[in-house]
């Protein structure tokens, strides 16, 4: 059984976390090139954010949405 245990922390230590092993010594380099996978992580979040906020504002025009507040049998 330990062996097994001993398996998967090889697989994450030696091969999974390589990538993130590199990034950490990039950061003693370079800060802007070790962060650029969270600033188009950012990125992706805000476009789809502006997206959903629009797409809201779009169902609001056409009075698609249904906003009743005794839409639950409890609220009445």
């Amino acid at each position: 059984m330990k062996a097994f245990f001993e398996a998967i922390q090889s697989l994450f230590v030696d091969f999974l976390f390589k990538p993130l092993d590199w990034l950490r010594a990039l950061e003693l380099d370079n800060w802007w090139l070790a962060n650029s996978i969270s600033w188009v992580l950012m990125s992706i979040c805000a476009y789809y954010i502006v997206y959903w906020v629009k797409q809201l504002q779009l169902h609001k025009n056409n009075n698609d949405e249904y906003q009743d507040t005794t839409a639950h049998s409890f609220l009445k």
